[in-house]
């Protein structure tokens, strides 16, 4: 029976007028596109002072211009990562209000690019060196040389690629799974390159631990943005929230309420997620080009150095203890690299954590607080921070540490002190990296959209499925960023779109969810291959 008929049949000789497509096509005004570059231009003044100001605050004559223009140009590639992260990855959250007609097209990419910007700036950071933490100890430590140069710009440059291609097809591939994908490609080569088995060049438990959150999380929308769709249908009898839109007409106030507010969920979710991901390989950046201003965390406060001092000593001893009846002649740091690199425990590696553990404790005492390292030592602080760090990370994993739980507790609290010195995040990269993602979910949006909203289903989207697809986006996201779990915001949300389209019985389109899972499939591999590619040809010509 049409539409027509039903309603004839019910008494309604008014027909119901089919869901219309939204209007996609209509340009910004001026005054958008002057506020646009406006705010482009205040962010980059804002770097570029924040950067002299911090510099300029550790004392350290510049007599050399060459870092700084290496920064800038870092900065520019990891700040566009961002900001194709924002227009690829974002046109998730605000298909379901386009299609509902909740919002016109052109606000909601504005409303959705300011909540990523918010999400941004509240972000905890435990996602970016979660991130970082996948990169090849060496490299980390290196980060400075023309190794770590290459590092940088080969995984994101690659990402980039991937990303922009993906969006030109109109796929929503994963952001994130772009970007681990291009960092295992570097430490894949770089192993290669030094004459060892590739596999050794990646922290393959870390790795495995986010693929599962990344392999995990399409599987999660779909089930649960169904079985939310069918929870609603039960709970809530009113017709309304499962018709599709009539014409171009707004939904009740109600449901147009509800679809904002998970939209916006989303985009606040997906900046604080996302987001990090750039941070973290800023901060690599910072460290490579400008040690004596972002190596340490000089905004640390004096109490906290002092109790570091206490935790250093608890778990000094207890390392020691464990490295009895061993010792070691020489620099300590080759045999603590090697267990990160291989996660096999030998009699060196606790004598020689033993060292390295009471030479960062014999640095802080010395100087009495991290703001006065003198700058040409900073980075060897640093470096001997994050390699304790690192390796007492891999200890508490291992099954043959033999740890009791006071000393795996004593460990943590040194752990959690170091981590606070050497990992952190100035609030100006975080502004860079809010106005990059909010600015990014403006420009290119449509083509993603437009996969969302019009070929997944068969029917056109209801108010309940675009709901259900963005509250289990939202809570998702906001799982894995507290647990520090990078998760694929496009996979999560387009997923429950489908999920919601199957539990209604709305049909799938075949074609597109085959496009969309060769996508999924392939992203890894060809991250891998191009970054690894490009890291090999960056490394022979800086």
């Amino acid at each position: 029976m049409t539409d027509v008929a039903f309603d004839r049949a019910v008494g309604d000789p008014t027909p119901v007028q089919p869901a219309s497509r939204p209007n996609l096509d209509k340009g910004f005004n001026p005054l958008t596109m002057i506020l646009f570059f406006g705010i482009l231009a205040a962010g980059l003044l804002y770097v570029a002072y924040s950067i002299y100001a911090d510099v300029d605050a550790t004392g350290t004559r510049v007599t050399s211009y060459v870092p700084f223009i290496l920064l800038f140009v870092a900065l520019l590639i990891a700040l566009g990562f961002e900001f194709v992260n924002g227009f690829h990855d974002t046109a998730n959250a605000v298909a379901t209000v386009i299609y509902t007609h909740s919002l016109p097209a052109e606000f909601a990419v504005m409303w959705s690019g300011l909540f990523n910007f918010l999400g941004v700036l509240t972000s905890t950071g435990a996602v970016a060196f979660g991130i970082v933490s996948l990169l090849p100890v060496e490299l980390i430590l290196q980060v400075g040389s023309s190794a770590g140069f290459a590092m940088v710009f080969a995984l994101l440059i690659a990402a980039i690629l991937w990303n922009l291609g993906t969006w030109y097809f109109g796929l929503p591939a994963s952001s994130s799974h772009t970007l681990i994908g291009s960092i295992i490609g570097v430490g894949v080569a770089n192993a290669m390159m030094r004459s060892r088995d590739g596999t050794s060049g990646v922290d393959w438990g870390k790795a495995t631990e986010i693929g599962y959150a990344l392999l995990l999380s399409p599987l999660v929308g779909f089930i649960c943005a169904a079985v939310l769709l069918l929870l609603l249908k039960v709970i809530i009898k009113n017709p309304a929230l499962y018709a599709a839109p009539e014409g171009n007409k707004a939904p009740p106030i109600w449901i147009r309420g509800l679809l904002i507010l998970t939209c916006t969920g989303v985009s606040f979710a997906h900046g604080s997620n996302d987001g990090q991901k750039g941070m973290g390989l800023i901060m690599l950046i910072l460290i490579g080009t400008v040690p004596t201003a972002y190596a340490l965390n000089r905004a640390l406060p004096q109490s906290q150095v002092a109790k570091f001092q206490q935790i250093s000593d608890a778990a000094s001893k207890v390392v020691a203890a464990k490295g009895a009846g061993h010792s070691i002649i020489g620099d300590p740091r080759p045999a603590v690299t090697q267990y990160i690199t291989s996660h096999h425990i030998t009699e060196g590696t606790y004598p020689s954590l033993s060292v390295l553990v009471k030479d960062v404790g014999d640095q802080v005492v010395k100087y009495g607080s991290l703001n006065k390292v003198p700058a040409e030592v900073v980075g060897n602080t640093r470096n001997d921070m994050y390699l304790t760090s690192e390796a007492i990370r891999f200890l508490m994993k291992d099954k043959e540490n033999d740890l009791n739980k006071e000393e795996i507790a004593a460990l943590n609290a040194y752990k959690g002190g170091l981590d606070s010195a050497t990992k952190f995040i100035p609030t100006w990269v975080k502004v860079a990296v809010a106005i990059a993602l909010g600015l990014g979910t403006m420009i290119g949006w449509k083509r993603i959209v437009v996969t969302v909203g019009e070929k997944i289903g068969k029917t056109h989207l209801t108010y309940a499925q675009g709901a259900s697809a963005e509250l289990v986006a939202a809570g998702t996201i906001f799982a894995a960023d507290t647990f520090g779990l990078p998760v694929s915001t496009t996979h999560v949300l387009s997923s429950g779109v489908a999920g919601a389209m199957a539990a209604n019985g709305s049909g799938l389109q075949v074609a597109t969810i085959r496009n969309m899972v060769m996508a999924w499939v392939l992203t890894l591999p060809v991250a891998i291959l191009l970054s690894g590619t490009l890291y090999v040809i960056f490394s022979r010509l800086f």
